[in-house]
């Protein structure tokens, strides 16, 4: 069982909350709360940041201000690798080990976004310029499909032309990515991060407007 397997067969727990405070303006508060420790294993030397969210790393996408679907909507964020070497060149991968479920995970690994050619100088700044073989797609987890788990990878990357397959290219669910892995002799990631979120219409504070609109209205008595 390769490396990437037994991670994504790790259980998941309750992590470790915390509070933070969110926006003053709103006068809102957000729990931001950690993955497991067991989860927590992917978690080395990459931060990832979105918009008001900040480096989400080894989190779980915060259940208030509309954050997970705000995530849904996003563009790409920005992926930080501090430790990268200046004269060294880099591939990102994210993936989701989740599709279209944790329970059912027949489409594992839906690839998010795939990037190559990145320079060690912009890897360590957080700007990804390289080549996309697949572009950013945003987590967009299916309502009642539980947490996902959205995956970063970056590789050291010593070969010059990396590319996908014919077949590989008309999907990006069902990727076998151990092979795209071996393919092209990448080992063990330089570093790595995940974070979690579900669908949006699954939190329990959720409120669809259309319910209210589609209640019959009641009739005046005469």
């Amino acid at each position: 069982m390769g490396w990437t397997m037994r991670l994504v067969m790790a259980p998941l727990f309750l992590g470790l909350t915390m509070v933070v405070t969110g926006n003053l303006e709103d006068n809102d508060s957000c729990v931001y709360e950690a993955l497991s420790d067991t989860d927590a294993v992917l978690c080395k030397g990459l931060e990832v940041f979105y918009p008001e969210l900040g480096n989400i790393g080894c989190m779980y996408i915060p259940d208030c201000n509309d954050y997970r679907q705000k995530i849904t909507r996003w563009s790409q964020p920005t992926v930080k690798f501090s430790g990268a070497l200046e004269d060294a060149t880099y591939i990102l991968v994210m993936v989701d080990p989740d599709a279209p479920s944790k329970s059912f995970p027949k489409a594992r690994f839906w690839r998010h976004w795939l990037v190559t050619n990145i320079k060690g100088t912009d890897m360590k700044k957080g700007k990804i310029k390289g080549q996309e073989l697949s572009s950013y797609q945003p987590p967009s987890p299916p309502a009642q499909s539980g947490f996902h788990r959205y995956q970063f990878f970056v590789y050291l990357q010593e070969r010059k032309n990396i590319s996908l397959l014919h077949k590989e290219n008309k999907t990006r669910g069902s990727w076998k990515m151990d092979r795209f892995l071996n393919r092209f002799r990448l080992r063990e990631p330089e570093a790595s991060t995940q974070f979690m979120t579900q669908n949006y219409q699954d939190s329990p504070d959720f409120q669809d407007p259309g319910r209210e609109s589609n209640k019959p209205k009641s009739r005046l008595k005469q």
